[in-house]
């Protein structure tokens, strides 16, 4: 085989092994955008859980105090059985 001939079937070779690394560059990059939107999707629905739950916890009462037990909280009457 000539030297030219080799080198044809190298240049051939190079050829198809580019064509095959872009269209394998093209799927990763069509990958990236696709995770990346999907990132940015579930980064906006953490965002927006995160105000709903800011929301209800400053709706929550405020307790400066201990909360009464059950039974301190019960009026004398009640709590003791009649005599």
């Amino acid at each position: 085989m000539s030297q030219l001939q080799q080198l044809a079937e190298r240049v051939e070779r190079l050829l198809l092994r580019h064509e095959e690394l872009q269209r394998t560059n093209a799927l990763l990059t069509q990958q990236v955008q696709s995770l990346s939107a999907e990132r940015d999707s579930l980064k906006s629905r953490l965002s927006a859980a995160r105000t709903r739950i800011d929301h209800l916890i400053d709706r929550l009462p405020q307790q400066t105090e201990k909360p009464l037990s059950r039974d301190e909280a019960a009026p004398d009457a009640q709590r003791r059985p009649a005599a």
